[in-house]
């Protein structure tokens, strides 16, 4: 499941129209090490919800007609899903920083 989570987001990375090359390149680089940090995760719910919220804020993010507070409700989500792992996962926190960061600026 997490593996057709992360190819379903890719894939709609890729079909985005209103982002650049380089932040799709950018973005699918990010999804690469985020599915490499998210196979790590001992309970699979965890990661599950780390990829959902992942795909929900890639969605909002590159939809055509933008909804900002839509984006923000997405994001907030995947930076909750991530804060217990903060000690075991420093790395899988990074990324998902990095990978809201690039969304939300994306999103403006």
């Amino acid at each position: 499941m997490l593996e057709e989570r992360i190819e379903k987001t890719e894939s709609a990375v890729k079909a985005a129209g209103n982002i650049s090359a380089d932040q799709k390149a950018e973005l699918l680089g990010l999804l690469v090490r985020l599915k490499s940090a998210l196979e790590k995760v001992e309970h699979r719910e965890d990661a599950e919800s780390i990829a959902r919220f992942a795909w929900a804020s890639v969605h909002e993010a590159t939809r055509e007609k933008k909804k900002p507070s839509a984006l923000e409700a997405a994001l907030h989500g995947l930076k909750q899903s991530v804060e217990e792992f903060e000690a075991s996962h420093p790395e899988l926190v990074r990324l998902v920083t990095d990978f809201s960061t690039l969304l939300a600026n994306m999103g403006l």
